[in-house]
């Protein structure tokens, strides 16, 4: 396979990290709590893409290696830090089920969805997976079924969109060898989208390493930080019927101080703005986080300075107060340390933890894995490294979010079944789609389903419980 710069940097993840100096920034009421240190039997390296929440109450995640066959695992883990290997990859014979997964997300029938950078078959070209809460897994795809990989090689992330189809990038492999976008339906019909590399001198990029998300105009917006007409990354968009185009070039003012190397995956505000980071560039060259509005005016919202956190490499997370938080795996100048941030939308930046602040980083560090905000309000996230046996931690960071509710999808046309996710449910009166009333049916303490009502529109799904009314982070948005 092929990467550039930081892509084969961060899969290099078993290199040597510098242990440093953090510390705890911001001095009003955050609260940093370490949940679990993995010990590898347990899992080593949680990496790419976002832990998800399920209809259960409780988190999922991957780590890219350790288990009970040393090529990864999903874990669970309740919100009071109890850890359990629910699967460990390369169980069948020759890694059939895959190995090295990503991050899985919640699909809209409650089962985990994810992918594996290796394995599905002698050749290790990945796959597409199915999980169920209670470990069962099922194989959907396998990546470079024939030579050459026209389909793909590597496949890094999944989204599922509001048609109920699966889409991601793999870093290598197509007609260029520089990666592919896909789509996958639930019973692993896969469709080409797009070959990158396919235009001269890879002006429209090549070798993704973070899966695409899907906006309220339906399309799918992603990075990637190599290629472009400057050789430092693309935004790109690309509609479901496989319409490709660039909206950004990195590199596009002097010194690169734009930013260069996009590495991690784009966010959505309700306003149709775009987030997101890079981990070189900009005015002080240790990346930057930008905005990309509607009609594709780009421009800077912080500069990373390398003391304050550097290099971020894990997507921002757009919580229900209207911030952006993240993570860096530079801080103080250390590279391997990292730290947890918020910028505002207008740029206002805070520091709130800084990994290693403890002895041998006992905390983590090298923060990888995208903060989730769950329903309580609460962050969680992940870091590589560090822990007792350097195998990487998870952490909780509590910043008095206010609880809330999670559709999934967050998506769909009228009639279509969605999963509302929340805390406290039981007992609840109603449930509103942007103020039309909907039909639902409270099935657990952590979930309800409901369909979406005739004269919805896109907004805010609420949901009145017995203690209050909870507001839906991001808003749903409704189809035609």
């Amino acid at each position: 396979m092929r990467f550039s710069g930081w892509s084969f940097l961060l899969h290099g993840v078993a290199a040597v990290l510098s242990v440093g100096c953090g510390m705890l920034l911001a001095a009003n009421a955050q609260t940093f709590t370490s949940l679990a240190i993995l010990n590898g039997t347990d899992g080593a390296t949680p990496g790419y893409g976002s832990m998800a929440q399920a209809t259960n109450g409780t988190y999922y995640g991957a780590t890219l290696y350790g288990g009970k066959y040393a090529e990864g695992t999903i874990f669970q883990i309740t919100p009071d830090g109890t850890l359990t290997d629910l699967y460990s990859f390369c169980s069948f014979y020759n890694c059939a089920d895959g190995a090295i997964p990503y991050g899985p997300i919640l699909g809209s029938d409650g089962n985990l969805y994810g992918v594996t950078f290796g394995g599905g078959s002698a050749n290790e070209y990945g796959t597409v997976y199915k999980l169920t809460l209670g470990g069962e897994i099922t194989k959907l795809y396998t990546f470079c079924p024939a030579q050459p990989c026209s389909d793909g090689e590597g496949p890094v992330g999944l989204v599922q969109a509001g048609n109920g189809n699966f889409y991601g990038v793999t870093t290598a492999g197509g007609t260029f060898g520089y990666g592919t976008l896909f789509e996958l339906t639930s019973t692993g019909k896969f469709r080409l989208l797009h070959t990158f590399c396919s235009e001269q001198n890879c002006t429209d990029g090549g070798a993704p390493v973070s899966s695409p998300i899907q906006a309220r105009n339906g399309n799918l917006y992603g990075t990637i930080e190599f290629g472009g007409s400057h050789g430092e990354g693309v935004v790109y968009e690309i509609t479901l019927g496989g319409s490709y185009r660039v909206l950004y070039n990195f590199c596009s003012q002097a010194n690169c101080a734009d930013g260069s190397d996009p590495f991690s995956g784009l966010v959505q505000d309700a306003a149709g703005n775009l987030y997101g980071t890079t981990v070189e560039g900009g005015n002080l060259a240790a990346g930057v986080v930008f905005q990309i509005t509607p009609k594709n005016e780009y421009s800077v919202l912080h500069n990373f300075d390398g003391i304050h956190g550097g290099s971020p490499v894990a997507a921002l997370t757009l919580a229900n107060d209207g911030d952006l938080y993240g993570t860096t795996i530079v801080f103080n100048d250390e590279f391997g340390d990292g730290n947890i941030f918020k910028v505002t939308p207008e740029g206002k930046y805070t520091s709130f933890y800084g990994f290693c602040s403890t002895g041998y980083c006992t905390t983590g560090n090298w923060p990888l894995t995208t903060l989730l905000q769950a329903t309580n309000g609460t962050l969680y996230g992940a870091t590589g490294f560090g822990g007792t046996d350097d195998d990487g931690a998870i952490f909780s960071l509590s910043n008095n979010l206010s609880p809330l509710v999670e559709t999934v999808p967050t998506m769909g046309k009228i009639g279509t079944r969605v999963i509302i996710l929340g805390d406290g449910l039981t007992g609840s009166s109603a449930v509103t789609f942007n103020g039309v009333a909907a039909a639902f049916s409270v099935e657990s303490d952590t979930y309800i389903s409901a369909t979406v009502p005739e004269g919805a529109t896109t907004g805010t799904v609420s949901v009145a419980t017995p203690t209050g009314t909870l507001n839906s982070n991001p808003q749903f948005a409704v189809t035609k």
